[in-house]
Order: C-alpha cells, then sequence, then structure tokens
C-alpha cells in the first residue's frame, strides 16, 4: 500500500510552482490513500480554504483530511469572532469532521487526531493540545483495530519535540498521549507542522512506534525544499521517501526505511 503525507500547504502563502508540480506527481503515483496532517491555509481565511478544497479536489480519492493551528480565522476583528464561536466551521464545511475521522483499508486502520485549538490558557495559541477524551477515543480505535493492521493516528502538531527540528510543538499533554498510543499498539504517527521531513521512533515502549513528519508546499521552508512523503506499506517494513521541488519537479531527498512489528 502507498501513502502521501501532505501538510502545511498554507494556501495564501504556497508555492505555486511545487504545489502544481506536486498535483501532478501526486495524480500520476495514484496512491491508496492521500493524507493531509494540517494547516492548509495561512490565515484560516475563506478564500484561502476554497483555494485548497479546490486543489485537493483535483487529488486522487480517498484522502483523510486534519486541521492546523492556521486553520482557524485570526486576523481582523470579524475574523476573530469566528474564530472564538465557529472555529473549525469552514474546515468542516469543506473537509468534513476537525477530529476523529477515520479509514480502513487492507492492513491499516487510521484515525485523526485534532491537536490545534482556537485558543488557550498560554500566550501562543498556535502549539498544540490533546485532551483526554481525545486520548481515550483514539486508545479505544487503534485496540479495537484488526490483528496485524498497521495502526496509524494522523494529528498536525508532533506529540513529542523533535531533536534538532526548527521549532516547537510544545503540545499540552502530547508526551501522555504518546505514551498511551504506543501502549494501545500505534505504529505510526504522522504529523506536519514543522515544515521539516523526519522519521522517528517514540522513546516508549518497544520502540517500534514511529513518528512521521512531512514537509511543507508552502514559501515558508525551513530547511529543506518544498515537499510531501511517499509512505510504503509492506509487510515487515515501511518505508519512507521525503519528496523534495527541484528544477520543476519532484525527487527523492531522503529516504527511512523501518522495521514493522512482528
Amino acid at each position: 500500500m502507498r501513502l502521501i503525507q501532505l501538510s502545511d500547504i498554507h494556501f495564501g502563502g504556497e508555492n505555486a510552482e511545487a504545489v502544481a508540480a506536486a498535483g501532478a506527481w501526486i495524480r500520476a503515483a495514484a496512491p491508496d490513500l492521500v493524507v493531509v496532517a494540517g494547516d492548509l491555509t495561512l490565515d484560516g481565511r475563506a478564500c484561502e480554504f476554497d483555494a485548497a478544497a479546490a486543489w485537493l479536489e483535483t487529488l486522487p480519492r480517498p484522502m483523510i483530511v486534519t486541521p492546523g493551528n492556521h486553520d482557524t480565522p485570526f486576523v481582523g476583528p470579524g475574523e476573530l469572532w469566528e474564530r472564538f464561536t465557529r472555529p473549525w466551521r469552514r474546515f468542516c464545511d469543506r473537509f468534513g469532521a476537525e477530529d476523529g475521522a477515520r479509514w480502513r483499508g487492507p492492513g491499516v486502520t487510521l484515525t485523526t487526531l485534532n491537536t490545534a485549538r482556537a485558543a488557550q490558557l498560554r500566550l501562543n495559541w498556535s502549539k498544540g493540545a490533546v485532551g483526554q477524551d481525545q486520548i481515550r477515543r483514539v486508545v479505544g480505535e487503534l485496540e479495537a483495530a484488526p490483528a496485524g493492521d498497521l495502526r496509524i493516528v494522523v494529528c498536525h502538531h508532533p506529540l513529542m519535540e523533535i531533536l534538532g527540528g526548527p521549532m516547537t510543538a510544545r503540545v499540552h499533554g502530547g508526551v501522555g498521549a504518546a505514551k498511551q498510543f504506543v501502549k494501545a499498539g500505534a505504529d505510526v504517527i504522522l504529523s506536519g507542522h514543522i515544515h521539516l521531513p523526519f522519521v522517528t521512533p517514540l522513546p516508549f515502549g518497544d520502540g517500534r512506534t514511529q513518528a512521521i513528519g512531512s514537509g511543507t508546499l508552502s514559501q515558508r521552508e525551513r530547511g529543506a525544499a518544498p515537499g510531501f512523503n511517499v509512505i510504503e506499506i509492506a509487510p515487515g517494513c515501511v518505508r519512507v521517501t521525503a519528496m523534495a521541488y527541484a528544477h520543476g519537479d519532484f525527487e527523492a531527498w531522503r529516504t527511512w526505511a523501518v522495521d514493522r512489528r512482528p
């Protein structure tokens, strides 16, 4: 099975050439699933959501989308009112539920977790948070997955800080959530946010739960060219290729291969 992992496209500040080339590449690849791990927009404006929806409509189905911290309105008085009263309306109108979307394919069980918040009791609302109800729900879905399935959780913020990453996520409840997900059998946690692709094991349990982050297709680069991940799921391993935009097309920038649980 082949998955495409996108995040941080930031329509309104997208790299237009890279976005167009990514669309062509993904259509030609015909993946089994497209996963979009948040920050579809730059400022959460309706026109940015419309642009994101129009572009995603050109990509293969099925598709799973979860929001990021940029996907709530926050520029201007009217936008702030929307943020506090209906923060996910624009997202949900176009992409469905902002939390708890599910997908199952041959040998794969996947669920989404919204780590973005419209407001928090701290100054930087761009950072992530996970609630106890969310943790219980995800744990239940992981534990209910058929034996042998690769269990995947999709969220925007990395649940734990990434060593050497260009920015922080500082997810309230993130470490506790990561521990619970590992205990429940999560194999892969997909995220974005830091605009730099990575693959790293979570330091809990048997060490085989992998945190996998994709880069950005925006102009907000942080140490890597615009790109996305190709994830290939085989019986014994998961292979991740970070694709990078160069010379009008995408080429492999870095690859990882990690063993699956027996």
